[in-house]
């Protein structure tokens, strides 16, 4: 079936036309990584660093080109899509040495004349399905510590960045990564899912790794519980900012507008709601809604706050999220699509999926706009009158991906972060931004605590073995031939 992505910006330019695959496409795929896989595994890992090492001066060599495509398929501004390149670098640059640092340990034995060791060895297939508003450094996050693991790949990128993901593959290809070892698999979501299941059943995938949303990971964690595996799932996030008595506001505001309505809302750690000491929220609010008034929304070419929505399918999703704001709701500016109807000063844009940036304040705990992620650029704002209480606020959506605070009280800092059940917590930083080797994920709806990023990323991929060598001629049982050495432990002092 053949998929068309345009782009967003200007829905009359097609970026490419790919034809999709069916669940066989996907099976097909790792059985030629379940072959390939073990001659991979075989290579010695600081060989498959230098690949990682190649792969990572292919991306610079190419990193204009990339990253204009990036902005061309998904409208993100070409600021954040240049940055979005340079986390593929990042991340190479990490972990070019990290084959060399794949350790285990020696162990001491409790009995004479035997050693213990423990290694690390690579899980076998790893099953990648990732969205599309990442399109090239989020599955740089998986595929590369994956393959320098000695891991097989079978990847499943969004239809919608079809373009990207096939330059980020070409790219990977020309490192020297041998046949099978990497493989892509362009499919709809359910011939996907489809796929997947079979080559679960047939002992072919052995690590599944998905970013998504909260509702298709619960459906693929249940999958591989069925086949008594742990997958990574990097979900949704409500993400909440707290904004203290003390806080710097201007900083606040900073934060808030960039976490909030950077790449318009459509990042999984993007700013959900604003929760505000009472004392400041008057002043924060005002702030925040000039902030917002006068920024730059358009052509994600230039230099502007944000650009469209990934896609229609987007687009028809957020509209739903707009109606869940209510009565009780005071809305600060004109909301849903930019257009000649409902114009904005200084846009840039043109034929694209471009909407307002919304604020809604009077938000309440129990609103649909509170509990339930929305994916654009619309945020809420609430009070709070003391720290627990914000707290609370925080976690009751029961996401627990990513949060900020705002304050200048290292008290308040510290009983936030031992309070808020995020994953990351930032102190006067957006809810948004991540470092190639700080660990990256969610708990609750966001995620199943599992990490990405940094050496932490390693246990995904590599399962511990333990070996234990006995050379002393005969047969040592643990806890039974152990040496005793005896103490009076009737003895005291005077």
């Amino acid at each position: 079936m053949p998929y068309v992505s345009t782009n967003p910006s200007n829905t009359s330019d097609v970026v490419t036309e790919i034809e999709l695959g069916t669940s066989r496409t996907f099976v097909d795929a790792a059985q030629r990584a379940k072959a390939a896989q073990r001659t991979w595994a075989r290579v010695p890992a600081p060989v498959r660093g230098q690949v990682i090492g190649n792969i990572g001066r292919l991306v610079e060599a190419n990193f204009e080109p990339l990253a204009q495509l990036v902005t061309r398929e998904i409208g993100k501004p070409i600021a954040e899509a240049r940055g979005e390149v340079q986390e593929i670098v990042d991340t190479c640059n990490f972990f070019v040495g990290e084959g060399r640092r794949l350790y285990g340990q020696t162990v001491p034995s409790e009995m004479p004349d035997k050693q213990l060791f423990t290694f690390r060895n690579p899980v076998g297939v790893a099953a990648i399905i990732t969205a599309g508003n990442f399109p090239v450094a989020v599955p740089s996050w998986y595929i590369i510590p994956a393959l320098l693991c000695g891991n097989s790949v079978v990847w499943k990128p969004a239809e919608y960045s079809a373009a990207s993901a096939q330059a980020f593959y070409d790219v990977f290809q020309a490192a020297g990564i041998p046949a099978g070892v990497f493989e892509i698999v362009f499919a709809e979501g359910s011939e996907t899912f489809n796929g997947l299941e079979q080559a679960l059943q047939n002992g072919l995938v052995d690590k599944v790794g998905f970013t998504g949303s909260s509702e298709v990971g619960v459906r693929i964690g249940e999958l591989c519980g069925r086949h008594l595996q742990t997958p990574c799932l990097e979900l949704g996030g409500k993400n909440p900012m707290v904004v203290t008595e003390d806080a710097d506001l201007d900083l606040a505001v900073q934060g808030a507008l960039f976490a909030g309505f950077g790449s318009a809302g459509q990042r999984c750690t993007s700013l959900g709601t604003a929760i505000v000491h009472e004392s400041v929220y008057d002043e924060f609010l005002s702030r925040f809604v000039e902030a917002a008034s006068g920024a730059v929304v358009g052509d994600p070419t230039g230099d502007v706050l944000y650009g469209p929505l990934l896609d229609e399918k987007f687009a028809l999703a957020y509209e739903k999220y707009l109606g869940w704001i209510g009565e009780h709701h005071e809305v600060h500016g004109p909301t849903g699509r930019i257009t000649a109807a409902s114009p904005r000063n200084g846009f840039t844009g043109e034929n694209g999926f471009f909407y307002h940036p919304a604020i809604v304040s009077g938000v309440r705990s129990d609103d649909e706009l509170f509990l339930q992620e929305t994916f654009g650029p619309i945020v809420g704002v609430m009070k709070y009158s003391d720290l627990d209480e914000a707290i609370e606020l925080g976690n009751k959506p029961g996401y627990g991906l990513s949060c900020s605070i705002y304050t200048t009280d290292p008290n308040k800092a510290f009983r936030f972060r031992a309070g808020i059940s995020a994953g990351m917590v930032s102190v006067n930083n957006s809810t948004s931004g991540a470092e190639a080797h700080l660990p990256f994920g969610g708990n609750g709806k966001s995620g199943n605590g599992s990490r990405q990023s940094g050496v932490w990323v390693l246990d995904q991929f590599t399962r511990w073995q333990s070996m234990n060598w006995d050379y002393s001629g005969k047969l040592q049982k643990a806890q039974m031939d152990t040496l005793e050495i005896g103490a009076n432990l009737d003895f005291r002092l005077g």
